[in-house]
């Protein structure tokens, strides 16, 4: 039997980590293991589920790989994520459920768990501080069980990353001598070796402690990690998940303000400039700009002031840096990977922005630097791929009008002259 979800401190909350950690070590199950845990996985949620999605939900099972059915179902995903909605206590059956599925020695059914993380934190985050201490003790309970599990995978080591010495020249920098054979063989000093170079360092993330309750101090901490564990699996998430990420990362930011379009308007200065003043090119560019960031979702307030939504307002967090930079890393993937559908991309390019307009009113470098760079490519992707319509439409009509006049032309009113036949000569 599966402990369960709880309460957010002490025992109850501990308990997560400690079978988090043995579920990391059991061995990887067998295929008919597996389908069959994700049988009774699947059939488990549409128990919980409401009758109206028990039965699109319950009929994946009978699929020939349940837990890839499960994951990328979306009736499945919007029925767990309104049931997530109306939940986050400790007697939460869909927070049971999430639980005890993370807990899965099947990495397909974990999977199908880990893409609900976005939404279940920024439903937990939102609703702080809790009205009563166990209401949000199965939220926390989820968060601990993905916390513990990747702290199990790291075994006390941080993620590091290496950077070279710049100031080292490289070995093309310093090309062996090898003579040729026409010139005369002289004897030449040894090539210098390059100094060895010395690597730089990063922290990308610390070493893991053991936690057994989502204190204040470490919370942002704990759904960094969290967040950290969905981006080393988010190219197999589905496109609800992501959308979900990316509108969590918005709110959290919140800072619907008018500077968060100020590249965007920069760009269409340059062009104005560019155009010479024409009155129709500027009217061009500018309806243009509309219409991009209407489909893009981001037009919404432009009078310099937050937007005046209660539910937006409750959403904005404290952004440390511990927090922000696994979250940047998700935007980034959403923004600029080639297979992500339009609305996942449009939703990342409207929360990057937003983060944009939060980390340059709260002064924060580093995030400033890592939105400017996400949203200067994500406009130079943008231009590539109407650069390449317009010129796959010019070259459309380009092989149209070729074909055209290379037919005969003929006057509709003027009766054609039947050709008369050939007639061989043939000597007798």
């Amino acid at each position: 039997m599966s402990p369960s979800p709880s309460s957010a401190g002490g025992a109850g909350a501990a308990s997560p980590s400690g079978s988090a950690s043995a579920s990391a070590s059991d061995p990887t199950p067998s295929w008919w293991e597996s389908v069959s845990q994700a049988r009774s996985r699947i059939l488990a949620l549409s128990a919980i589920l409401p009758p109206a999605a028990s039965h699109d939900v319950a009929a994946l099972a009978d699929s020939d790989r349940p837990a890839r059915a499960l994951l990328r179902s979306p009736a499945a995903y919007a029925a767990l994520s309104d049931a997530l909605r109306s939940g986050g206590g400790a007697d939460d059956p869909a927070c049971h459920w999430l639980y005890d599925t993370l807990l899965s020695p099947d990495p397909d059914l974990r999977l199908a768990a880990l893409a609900f993380l976005p939404l279940l934190a920024a439903l937990y985050l939102r609703r702080l501080p809790p009205e009563l201490p166990s209401s949000l003790s199965g939220f926390e309970a989820v968060l601990l069980a993905v916390y513990s599990s990747e702290a199990k995978n790291r075994q006390g080591k941080p993620v590091l990353v290496q950077v070279p010495d710049l100031s080292v020249p490289s070995l093309y920098h310093t090309p062996a001598f090898t003579p040729s054979s026409k010139s005369p063989r002289r004897p030449q000093p040894p090539p210098i070796p390059p100094p060895p170079a010395n690597p730089v360092v990063g922290v990308l993330s610390p070493p893991l402690e053991p936690q057994a309750a989502v204190k204040s101090t470490k919370r942002a901490g704990i759904i960094g990690v969290a967040f950290e564990a969905y981006y080393s699996k988010i190219s197999q998430m589905p496109a609800a998940s992501k959308v979900d990420a990316c509108n969590a990362v918005a709110a959290w930011a919140g800072q619907y303000c008018k500077c968060r379009f100020e590249l965007d308007e920069k760009e269409l200065e340059e062009e104005e400039g560019d155009s010479l003043g024409s009155v129709s090119s500027e009217v061009e560019n500018g309806k243009e700009l509309e219409e991009e960031l209407a489909r893009m979702r981001v037009n919404g307030d432009s009078s310099g002031r937050n937007c005046c939504e209660e539910e937006v307002k409750e959403a904005r967090v404290p952004l440390s840096w511990e927090l922000l930079q696994p979250v940047m890393r998700v935007l980034g993937h959403c923004l600029l990977a080639p297979l992500n559908p339009v609305e996942v991309r449009d939703a990342a390019a409207e929360a990057v922005r937003v983060v944009y307009a939060r980390a340059c009113h709260d002064l924060m470098p580093q995030a400033i630097l890592a939105a400017r760079s996400l949203i200067e490519l994500d406009k130079s992707a943008r231009k590539a791929a109407k650069a390449a319509a317009s010129g796959a439409v010019v070259a459309v009509g380009t092989a149209g009008s070729t074909a055209s006049s290379s037919r005969p032309s003929s006057k509709p009113n003027t009766p054609s002259k039947q050709r008369k036949p050939d007639t061989l000569l043939v000597s007798k």
